[in-house]
């Protein structure tokens, strides 16, 4: 079964925030910090270019050990069928030959979906970098100890409880993307999950969080292989159309597939090696790319 590796440590290379994750390139492995039912733990994953992705586990209780197993098969989407999805975007001429030269390719997921959505939300109209950076910061301040030098992400309430100022004196986080922050984490705290009615609805009603935010953790974090956020800016460059209707009318062939399609333009615009316009660099407006 084909597997794409190298794209895959690109993206969490891309998105490592320090202190909470740590890459090692020559070793292929990345290692983070989650947490287990019985306390903080560490995984790590070293990929190559065979199907088998070894992970190393360092639970506070082996009871956690199953569970943070499937943890990292939904990180690292290891459940998919790489030829089901190849097959049907091989097709597309546009498509073609980045399925050509990845076969395999996984769409990058995430250990937990609330660190992934602040993440997002700090990482609105700054650079990548910049929105590690900040979440680095946050996670330095209020996150917690977890084995071998690692901190893990804040937990929803200490986010909520935390004093605005100091929110933003300790991250660097302008008024209004510091409240949204506080207002997600407090709709968490208060009982917002994924299998909440009206979900998605809900992240909407907050301030700071518009459809791109959603689309793009839909992504990432929710597991929706047919998420698309058409309002990308990277997207848009890629497919060449200047609104999100267009990217959405170009993208109707690649259902129920379009995460994957969107993870294929990501890696090709932003991870390839070959020529990419220059203004096609990662950046994080509410309408661009966490690529």
């Amino acid at each position: 079964m084909p597997f794409a590796a190298a794209p895959l440590l690109a993206a969490l290379r891309g998105h490592a925030v320090s202190g909470l994750e740590r890459h090692d390139a020559t070793t292929g492995s990345h290692s983070r910090a989650v947490r287990g039912e019985h306390g903080p733990a560490v995984v790590t994953v070293t990929l190559d270019d065979t199907p088998t992705v070894r992970a190393r586990i360092d639970a506070a209780h082996r009871d956690d050990v199953p569970a943070l197993e499937q943890t990292v098969r939904r990180w690292l989407d290891l459940d998919a069928d790489p030829v089901i999805v190849d097959t049907a975007l091989g097709g597309d001429p546009l498509l073609a030959p980045l399925v050509a030269a990845r076969p395999g390719l996984r769409v990058l997921g995430s250990t937990h979906w609330f660190d992934t959505a602040v993440q997002t939300v700090i990482g609105q109209q700054v650079s990548v970098a910049a929105g590690c950076t900040f979440t680095a910061r946050l996670v330095a301040a209020y996150g917690d100890p977890a084995p071998q030098g690692s901190t893990c992400f804040p937990l929803p309430h200490r986010l909520a409880d935390a004093d605005p100022g100091e929110l933003r004196a300790m991250v660097g986080l302008t008024r209004s993307r510091a409240r949204t922050v506080q207002v997600l984490a407090r709709a968490v705290a208060d009982g917002l999950t994924p299998t909440s009615p009206e979900f998605r609805t809900a992240l909407l009603a907050l301030p700071g969080i518009g459809p791109w935010t959603v689309d793009y953790l839909s992504v990432r974090a929710l597991g929706d292989r047919d998420a698309y956020p058409s309002g990308d800016l990277v997207l848009r460059r890629a497919l060449g159309v200047a609104t999100a209707g267009e990217a959405e009318a170009r993208a109707e062939p690649w259902s129920p597939w379009r995460a994957y399609a969107a993870t294929h333009l990501w890696t090709e615009a932003v991870y390839s090696a070959s020529p990419v316009p220059s203004n096609a660099v990662p950046s994080r407006p509410g309408s661009s790319s966490s690529a």
